[in-house]
């Protein structure tokens, strides 16, 4: 398998599954910007979307949109219990947070990486993603992971996408839950090996 990649990206979740499920497969960095591949070629070519991650199977089929992916990893590697059984009703609360996180969370924070976005409009986004992760805070309440106790691939995509609030002024060190939570995620091997390979840790 291949994962086309851009450091630090919503790519890093599926980054993470690769790794926590124990699966061989290559980095493939991706410019989202020119659109091109580290050999120069065309990355609209492999996405037309133009965006990451995409994950190309060992038959050369694609797969793109990172929610499809993560639970395609979790799947190839059941025993790892990434994500709960297909048809459970664990696995469709697993759905649940893999739809909030890049409905609410993900695109949440799109206009605050957007050069158009003016400066009057990113107080009124960062507010809106403050509620949201508020929220999720509470969720969080008593529990290791979002599911409870087992690490999922939506902890992955939450970690990720969290990690972004650094680059753009939305502060999460106000929720304690989310706070514990980032720190047990980030302490795990998968989580750190991800990150060194896409040059995020020294």
């Amino acid at each position: 398998m291949k994962l086309y990649y851009s450091p630090g990206a919503c790519s890093l979740s599926p980054h993470i599954a690769l790794l926590e499920a124990g699966l061989k497969f290559d980095l493939v960095l991706a410019s989202t910007k020119t659109k091109k591949l580290a050999d120069g070629s065309d990355f609209m070519l492999i996405n037309p979307k133009g965006s990451v991650p995409v994950l190309e199977l060992d038959n050369g089929e694609r797969l793109t949109e990172g929610p499809a992916i993560v639970q395609y990893i979790a799947d190839q590697a059941p025993a790892k219990q990434l994500a709960p059984a297909n048809g459970s009703m664990a696995r469709y609360r697993l759905q649940e947070w893999l739809n909030f996180i890049t409905s609410e969370l993900h695109k949440g924070f799109s206009p605050l990486f957007n050069p158009a976005t003016t400066e009057e409009y990113k107080p009124q986004v960062r507010a809106k993603l403050a509620e949201r992760f508020a929220w999720v805070n509470e969720q969080l309440e008593g529990k290791q992971y979002l599911m409870g106790e087992q690490f999922s691939v939506a902890d992955a995509y939450l970690f990720v996408v969290s990690n972004w609030g650094q680059y753009v002024g939305v502060d999460v060190a106000g929720y304690p839950n989310l706070v514990a939570f980032r720190a047990r995620v980030a302490a795990r091997p998968a989580v750190i090996a991800a990150m060194t390979a896409e040059g995020l840790l020294k």
